[in-house]
């Protein structure tokens, strides 16, 4: 035990790191203080963004165009010809159809677009406006029963000459095959063409 004592004793422990603890509060009081000034900045500098509302989509959403389409990728080529969807209102690429068109319609996406995810409230003459337009649409692509016959015996001719078409071309492959086949029993050819024929000479 003794011994033990006097060893503790002689230990060095100048080495050890001293912290002055009223040097370090005042940093922390000095970091607080310039969080707190960052803070009021930031709030007095962002004033409130008004965005528009949602609206349509006024162009055709490209997804076939590369359909089929080989291409070579390099890592340094820029995102534009990546493969996948480039998108170049966020300047990012989408590897497939779902996701880019769940990009197109997300919340980030129309932030970019400088709108919210808000519908604006349809109005009562705009509601009945568009039920013209409809009933315009509707009725100049409608069909009468006329039309629906005249497309039904259209049809039904161009099933006929189809059906014809391939009784021709049957027709015309068998008298093919039959003059090969007379060609082959005529001796004159065959000897035409280098031999006698196919039969054994044997008796």
């Amino acid at each position: 035990m003794a011994q033990s004592d006097s060893n503790a004793v002689g230990v060095d422990n100048t080495f050890r790191r001293k912290f002055n603890r009223e040097e370090y509060l005042e940093r922390a009081r000095e970091r607080e203080d310039q969080e707190q000034d960052g803070r009021s900045k930031s709030k007095a500098k962002a004033p409130p963004v008004q965005r528009k509302p949602l609206k349509h989509r006024d162009y055709e959403v490209d997804l076939d165009s590369r359909l089929g389409k080989t291409q070579v990728v390099t890592p340094i080529a820029p995102l534009s010809q990546q493969a996948g969807y480039h998108c170049p209102v966020c300047d990012c690429v989408v590897k497939d159809s779902a996701n880019y068109l769940d990009h197109i319609n997300g919340k980030k996406h129309q932030r970019a677009l400088g709108m919210s995810m808000r519908v604006e409230r349809a109005s009562l003459q705009q509601v009945q406006e568009r039920f013209e337009i409809l009933k315009k649409r509707k009725a100049a692509g409608s069909f009468t029963e006329q039309d629906l016959d005249e497309r039904i015996l259209k049809q039904q001719q161009e099933e006929e000459e189809r059906k014809r078409q391939r009784r021709e071309r049957k027709k015309e492959k068998k008298k093919e095959k039959a003059a090969e086949d007379d060609a082959e029993d005529d001796p004159d050819v065959a000897a035409m063409m280098g031999f006698g024929g196919f039969r054994s000479s044997k008796k």
